[in-house]
């Protein structure tokens, strides 16, 4: 077995997250706007998505180079069908410690008891604003949060916690209801973070005057409820962590604009059609379908995957910091799931 690889920054590879699908039934406009990604849009034909036996496939052979963290994304994974199966598979390869679920928890109420007995640890649910018209702005459609508050529930009854929900901040859209969604999930254990608007894909429109620094975040909420640091739970964490100084739980702030955290990045994704990513903000990924198909061998697809790794240099946030420029085109985020 070959060494667990690190990058040329000394990164090791920790964490894959797995897009099984690149269809969405939302339209936020920071991901698929409405426009663009209408009904005529053509998402990948069944055949160049990977099957669950070549998405086990990749995840055993990155299990065996270091990677505890396994985590389905989008896309909204729930779409896929038979879900359930995949996380059972995925959730039988030992060595793998957390086995979690980004969703936007639309369809998370119906699905929930099956994903546990299937295997999966927790979720983690998009939800910008509990606020309803501006939950329709920005998730494009003409329902309001009420499914997906369903969803969490749901989730909780079934044990899929700690129950994680991430809310995107822009201004002059959705800022002013920080504290209301704060307040429906204090004091519940479910952990609100606060994600900087950021430049992922190329359609969202992004520009600096629409980011609201997480420090800003952080004093709009402990103005209300007073706030403490807390250390992170593992090295790498993306999220800074805070909590209530009433013992009422706590929430996260993830930075990546204003306090980028690519020197602990040991995160790699894996697209629904087969491509391993190395950073959120690639132009590009690595085709591991045609590995898997041109017929490799266990140890050859584990070998292909330490080659992407040890070449690895990603460190986009970073530099983007120090030059607020778009740069070039990059992967949309629907594509990868965040």
């Amino acid at each position: 077995m070959p060494e667990a690889p690190r990058d040329t920054l000394g990164r090791p590879i920790r964490d894959l997250r797995i897009s099984v699908t690149d269809k969405c039934n939302f339209r936020c406009g920071y991901c698929m706007p409405e426009e663009i990604y209408g009904e005529a849009y053509k998402f990948l034909p069944k055949a160049q998505i990977l099957s669950y036996e070549e998405v086990v496939r990749i995840a055993r052979a990155a299990v065996g180079l270091g990677v505890k963290k396994l985590r389905i994304t989008g896309g909204e994974p729930l779409l896929r069908a038979d879900l359930p199966d995949l996380i059972g598979m995925l959730a039988s390869i030992p060595g793998v410690e957390d086995l979690s679920l980004t969703t936007n928890g639309y369809l998370l109420a119906g699905f929930a008891p099956a994903l546990k007995a299937a295997g999966l640890d927790r979720v983690t649910i998009s939800l910008d604003t509990i606020d309803e018209e501006i939950f329709k702005q920005m998730s494009g459609r003409k329902y309001g949060p009420a499914p997906v508050l369903a969803g969490i529930q749901a989730a909780a009854d079934a044990g899929l916690g700690p129950i994680k929900i991430n809310a995107v901040v822009q201004r002059g859209r959705n800022d002013h209801t920080l504290l209301d969604l704060v307040r429906e999930f204090r004091g519940t254990g479910h952990i609100v973070r606060f994600i900087e608007f950021m430049d992922v894909g190329n359609l969202n429109g992004w520009n600096l005057e629409s980011v609201v620094p997480a420090k800003d975040i952080v004093k709009i909420i402990g103005d209300e409820w007073p706030l403490e640091p807390v250390d992170p739970n593992y090295a790498g964490e993306v999220a800074q962590r805070y909590r209530f100084a009433d013992g009422q739980g706590e929430v996260g702030m993830i930075t990546s604009v204003t306090q980028p955290f690519c020197t602990g990045c040991t995160r790699a994704r894996l697209s629904p059609e087969g491509k391993l990513v190395t950073c959120l903000f690639a132009s590009d990924g690595h085709d591991l379908r045609k590995v898997l198909r041109d017929g490799a061998s266990d140890d050859e697809l584990r070998q292909a995957l330490s080659d992407i790794w040890i070449a690895r240099t990603d460190r986009y946030s970073e530099t983007r910091s120090a030059n607020t420029d778009p740069g070039p085109r990059k992967i949309e985020m629907y594509h990868l799931g965040g």
